[in-house]
C-alpha cells in the first residue's frame, strides 16, 4: 500500500531537515565556548588534539572549531584544512581581498569576542561561500566557529 504525504507534512520534513544542516549563530556560540570551557580545563594542547581529531564537540558538518594564537596569527588547529596549521596567514586576504584573519585577531585583542564576515571554502560544498565566524577569546589563543550564509 502506498502512503501519501500531504504537502504541509513534506513542507515540515523539508524544514527540519534544512534545520539540521544549516547551523545558526546560536550554534557557533555555543561551540566556540564549549571550546573555552574545554581550553580552561584542559589546556591549548588538548584543545588542538580535539580538533585535528575532529571530535564531534568540535565538528558538527560544516561548523566546527579551529584555533590560532593571538600573538603570532599563528593557525594552531584546523579540522579540515591541516595543511595551514603552524602558518601564520594574517595578511592573506580571503577570495574579496578582505584581510580578515587581521580582523579576526585584532578584535579578540580589543573585546575579547564578536563576529568577523568573509569568503571561506565550504568543508561540505567545496565552493568559496559567504561566512561568519564567531570569535571567543581564551587566554592567548582565539576560538573560531562559523556558519554559512544561505
Amino acid at each position: 500500500m502506498k502512503r501519501i504525504l500531504s504537502a504541509p507534512l513534506i513542507a515540515l520534513a523539508l524544514a527540519s531537515a534544512h534545520a539540521v544542516e544549516s547551523p545558526a549563530e546560536k550554534d557557533a556560540i555555543a561551540m566556540a565556548e564549549r571550546g573555552a570551557s574545554f581550553v580552561k580545563a584542559h589546556g591549548k594542547d588538548e584543545m588542538m588534539k580535539k580538533i585535528a581529531a575532529k571530535d564531534p564537540d568540535f565538528v558538527q558538518g560544516s561548523l566546527y572549531v579551529d584555533m590560532r594564537d593571538i600573538h603570532t596569527g599563528i593557525v594552531l588547529a584546523h579540522p579540515f584544512n591541516p595543511t595551514i596549521v603552524g602558518k601564520d596567514l594574517t595578511d592573506v586576504p580571503d577570495a574579496s581581498g578582505k584581510k580578515y584573519r587581521r580582523e579576526i585577531i585584532e578584535l579578540a585583542a580589543k573585546k575579547g569576542k564578536g563576529w568577523v564576515d568573509y569568503m571561506y571554502k565550504n568543508p561540505e560544498t567545496g565552493k568559496i561561500e559567504p561566512k561568519t565566524t564567531y570569535i571567543l577569546r581564551v587566554g592567548d589563543v582565539v576560538l573560531e566557529a562559523g556558519i554559512y550564509k544561505k
